[in-house]
């Protein structure tokens, strides 16, 4: 049974979600997990977690890849490393613990003893966590389209939880809609260098507020718009490149280039989206930002429209005569 096939029997998914996760592989690659993470089905650990049922073996921690020792490192060769797609994090006499995208690969497993002359103990790993690792421990650099690794596992922005605290305050002071996108475009382009808001109207999107950019005259059909259509459809986050293909026009204009890292958030109400934030650090720069952090943000934002129009709602009621 197919990975995918064994998350929805589990009831971890659904099929609709392993439909839009497979679609989303052939657009963008990576493995099916890879997607399922990113459209946010799973966690992370979640998967890690089935993985090693799945597979019937263990699974590597964020604690033990937190600070593996240099002694290990430096005991597998980086061509090693970058050829099987392993990481080492403890050797024990005679055995290495590794951690691996292929851990039930018995080919693998026994070049590994052969050329190392270590028995190798297999743990299972998500592409995402290795593909960090394989980074941080060995220099190895992914692909452009995993360039979220960095603010996933270890994000450069750290926020703290007095500013949080402050912020949904604010939020919760709001007088109308304009203080809403004020306070979400600010705090985003504290840690991003572009940032704007687009309405949702009609399946179109138009410019709102921005800084870093000019979105004023902005103005897309979603539909048509590879990036958009996908978070309108699924009222979900994108995250990857800005690529000029058919569609993209608008933004690609707007943006003066192609950034390769991006990020798109719904402002969902009623589940119905609204507004569509859009965040990047400049096309050449990866958006070492906290995602997660974002994405409150944009719940937040998404809750105090929805309060406002409950206000609206009783100063609207007439005493019955």
């Amino acid at each position: 049974m197919m990975l995918g096939e064994a998350l929805v029997r589990e009831a971890l998914l659904t099929k609709q979600q392993l439909d839009q996760a497979l679609k989303r592989q052939v657009q963008f690659g990576g493995r099916i997990g890879t997607n399922i993470i990113e459209l946010r089905f799973l966690e992370e650990e979640e998967l890690s977690k089935f993985l090693s049922k799945y597979f019937k073996l263990p699974q590597v921690t964020p604690e033990q890849l937190a600070a593996i020792p240099e002694e290990v490192i430096n005991s597998v060769p980086r061509e090693i490393i970058n050829k099987y797609k392993i990481i080492p994090f403890k050797k024990d006499r005679k055995r290495l613990h590794t951690a691996m995208l292929n851990a039930k690969e018995i080919k693998d497993i026994d070049d590994l003893r052969f050329i190392m002359g270590y028995d190798i103990i297999p743990y299972v790993i998500t592409e995402l966590r290795l593909l960090f690792a394989l980074e941080k421990y060995y220099g190895i650099k992914c692909d452009v389209r995993f360039i979220s690794l960095k603010d996933r596992f270890d994000p450069d922005t750290k926020v703290e939880e007095t500013s949080v605290d402050k912020i949904k305050t604010a939020f919760t002071e709001v007088k109308g809609t304009e203080d809403i996108a004020g306070i979400l475009i600010n705090e985003t382009y504290k840690i991003a260098a572009r940032v704007a808001l687009f309405t949702v109207k009609g399946g179109n999107l138009t410019g709102w507020k921005a800084r870093g950019l000019d979105a004023g005259k902005f103005s897309a059909s979603a539909k048509e718009s590879p990036i958009f259509s996908e978070v309108l459809k699924n009222k979900s986050t994108y995250r990857g490149p800005v690529m000029n293909i058919k569609g993209n026009e608008p933004l690609v204009a707007l943006l003066a280039g192609t950034p390769r890292d991006a990020l798109v958030l719904p402002i969902v109400i009623r589940e119905k989206t609204v507004a569509v934030l859009y965040t990047d650090n400049g096309n050449a720069s990866v958006l070492n930002a906290n995602v997660g952090f974002l994405s409150m943000l944009a719940s937040m934002a998404s809750i105090a429209f929805e309060i406002l129009i409950l206000k609206k709602r009783i100063m609207d009621l007439s005493f019955p005569v």
